[in-house]
């Protein structure tokens, strides 16, 4: 597949979300209309060092094709990151960032036939936003669709009354947040594995979508191939 361009995008606003992420609105302004499918990512190209590819980073699209030109970007800071220091310190509304795509294979099946779990630590939980957004935009139907978000503490909860409203408006999703330094009345305690491990008892069929921090990626491939489940029936995208 030949390389994607690279375009300029104007930041139309930014807004502190949690204690260490931002919320970036970026418009594209060559075009009326910026396609993509949930769960794909821009890469920005920041100017942070001479070579190229350590200037590149990837961050999924946290909001969903809509119509429009502008899409929305979840970004923690990275302690140390070179990246997510320059975006929180030196860009603000009415900057140009360069970035192409949109890029990414890490996506729902267009026939949604088994149960899904989408599981996420952090900013992780940008791509699946997405596609819950998506699948309720276009009815597209599913069986079930559990959405497991592990973070530390309530202030970290993002989207957290959009993604419980789904519950109710989208039969079939279940959103199970966990938090594993404080307690949240009516949900799990602890970290995301034991959540998947409990709900695959029977060993349905099912897909595994993971997405944030290498550990706790490769702990949940390791456990779900435990479980007896197929590699091929995990799918990541990895984050840091």
């Amino acid at each position: 597949m030949a390389l994607q361009p690279w375009r300029k995008g104007k930041v139309l606003r930014i807004e502190d979300y949690t204690p260490n992420t931002k919320r970036f609105w970026i418009e594209i302004p060559e075009t009326d209309r910026f396609d993509f499918i949930p769960g794909q990512f821009i890469t920005l190209d920041l100017p942070i060092h001479e070579k190229p590819n350590k200037r590149w980073r990837s961050y999924s699209i946290a909001s969903w094709p809509d119509g429009t030109n502008v899409v929305e970007l979840l970004i923690v800071l990275a302690e140390g990151g070179a990246g997510t220091t320059y975006l929180f310190n030196e860009i603000s509304a009415g900057s140009e960032l360069t970035f192409r795509g949109p890029q990414g294979v890490f996506v729902l099946p267009q026939q949604i036939d088994k149960d899904i779990f989408l599981i996420c630590t952090g900013t992780g939980l940008a791509p699946f936003r997405s596609m819950i957004n998506y699948l309720h935009l276009h009815q597209i139907p599913f069986k079930n669709i559990y959405l497991i978000f592990g973070c530390r503490k309530k202030a970290d909860l993002m989207y957290y009354d959009e993604l419980k409203s789904f519950q109710e408006k989208l039969p079939g999703f279940h959103y199970l947040p966990t938090l594993s330094r404080e307690q949240l009345e009516g949900h799990h305690h602890g970290y995301v594995h034991p959540v998947y491990e409990e709900l695959c008892r029977e060993k349905q069929p099912a897909q595994f979508f993971l997405c944030g921090w290498k550990n706790m990626i490769d702990d949940a491939k390791k456990k779900i191939v435990e479980m007896g489940y197929d590699k091929k029936a995990i799918h990541q995208e990895l984050y840091g």
